[in-house]
């Protein structure tokens, strides 16, 4: 009888598609691992480990004798210009990214604009070959442009998860696509390691060894973002005006966005995970782009071992990720980022008391942070998929990103601040607990089935 049935279903071609769409399907999420495998060198190689001792210096070489730059006549102290400008960015990425989100889901052209954004950012990031002597300002314009386009075309590329994996994957796929990403970083930073711990024998400055480690990485960014443009497809937009040749104009972007924040007073309970999202990201996101300063300038540490220590950080994040994506599994995606929040907030409450000049500890405290940062990151996004509404996907992670990128100006800000108001790095390392503790809280008061219900999305058996 199941012969007899199989028989049947093969002639009349039920099975067929059903095979065919699921291999369709792996193709493309492995075309999407690969945009994590392009643009996570610029995180971990250009915003963790040398934009900002080298932009600290350049700075320090442009200030006045005590201390200060003054970009567009405000005085600021050179080692506080970092801080200062990644909240630029992240400010100026609240206005873009929404707009980006609406555009895309409006037109349904997510491939040219998830490009456009993509090689706008790797060719600011190449750009930064000619930061040198005190053009401070040239290095806050590129690193201000270069992280805004890595935000709008990371909230595109965010939003092909719902499309490209079934409920009950989504956990695993964006686990595997950070853990591909961590991989990538990984390869780069070890080419990295070389160049500049030999630069000698390669007849070039420490300097220019380090401008070259930032050239790299947006030549690596911009040269594999081709192939998920290859290997993703477009979807049809949710309304028969969506396509229309207007649906594109800044005008209708805009006012598609104002819709979309009505849209989002129905989801009450998906603005409650945002809320805890916005509060517990913004520490993380601050601990990547302000450690490699924290440990140059507070602990006395040369710029090789900052490297090994971010290159630990990169391989162990690939276990890491996958490690938290299994847990997912077997406990839900949300007890496992509530237990990875209890782990951020002891590792950075030791990290308040880490020796200066001794590496041991500050290696022992990127491993912890290896650990949990992947799957946090992974799992919060998979989290998110299943309380976007269908066909709402790139202009709701265009809102996930500004709780991401676009708002987590706060943390630089506080860390740039306090280290402003009282000299000292630990000071503005040990503020970065609160974001952990207060999110905790917050998504712990989460009914996450109840959200995914209501968004209209069947709810997985386990999350």
């Amino acid at each position: 009888m199941d012969t007899s049935e199989a028989r049947d279903r093969a002639g009349t071609g039920e099975a067929a598609p059903t095979v065919a769409a699921a291999r369709e399907r792996r193709r493309e999420q492995r075309g999407w691992y690969f945009y994590d495998w392009a643009n996570s060198v610029f995180s971990a190689s250009v915003i963790t480990v040398f934009l900002g001792p080298y932009l600290t210096t350049v700075a320090k070489a442009a200030a006045d004798a005590d201390g200060y730059v003054h970009p567009l006549g405000i005085p600021v102290r050179a080692g506080s210009y970092f801080a200062y400008a990644i909240s630029a960015s992240v400010l100026l990425s609240v206005f873009v990214m929404p707009l980006a989100g609406a555009v895309a889901d409006r037109t349904g052209r997510k491939k040219p604009l998830m490009g456009l954004f993509a090689y706008i950012g790797a060719a600011a990031t190449m750009g930064m070959f000619f930061l040198s002597g005190d053009r401070y300002l040239l290095g806050g314009a590129l690193l201000v442009t270069a992280n805004v386009a890595y935000a709008a075309s990371v909230v595109i590329y965010n939003s092909f998860l719902p499309q490209i994996a079934e409920p009950d994957e989504r956990d695993a796929v964006s686990s595997r696509g950070w853990a591909f990403g961590y991989a990538g970083g990984s390869l780069v930073l070890v080419a990295n390691l070389v160049l500049f711990l030999q630069h000698d024998a390669f007849g070039m400055s420490e300097g220019v060894a380090v401008r070259l480690c930032l050239a790299s990485a947006g030549l690596w960014w911009g040269a594999f973002t081709i192939v998920p443009l290859l290997r993703l497809r477009e979807r049809g937009v949710p309304s028969p005006s969506a396509g229309t040749g207007e649906g594109g104009s800044l005008g209708q972007g805009f006012r598609q966005l104002a819709a979309t924040v009505r849209d989002m007073r129905r989801y009450p309970l998906t603005l409650s995970f945002l809320l805890a999202y916005l509060v517990y990201n913004d520490g993380v996101q601050t601990v990547i782009s302000q450690a490699s300063v924290y440990g140059s300038e507070e602990l006395g540490l040369g710029q090789s071992t900052l490297i090994a220590a971010i290159l630990l950080v990169q391989v162990l994040a690939v276990a890491g990720a996958l490690l938290l994506g299994r847990m997912a599994a077997r406990y839900g995606a949300r007890r496992t980022v509530l237990g990875s929040l209890v782990a951020w907030t002891v590792t950075i409450g030791a990290g308040y008391f880490l020796p200066a000049g001794e590496p041991v500890w500050f290696f022992v405290l990127a491993a912890a942070i290896g650990m949990v940062l992947g799957g946090s990151q992974a799992l919060s996004r998979s989290l998110f998929s299943h309380m976007v509404p269908r066909g709402k996907e790139a202009e709701y992670y265009s809102v996930y990103e500004v709780s991401d990128r676009g708002t987590s100006w706060l943390g630089p800000l506080l860390f740039g601040l306090t280290y402003q108001l009282t000299g000292s790095y630990r000071d503005a390392i040990i503020s970065l607990v609160a974001f952990f503790a207060i999110g905790f809280v917050l998504l712990a008061r989460v009914p996450v089935r109840r959200a995914v219900a209501a968004a209209g999305n069947p709810v997985p058996e386990t999350i």
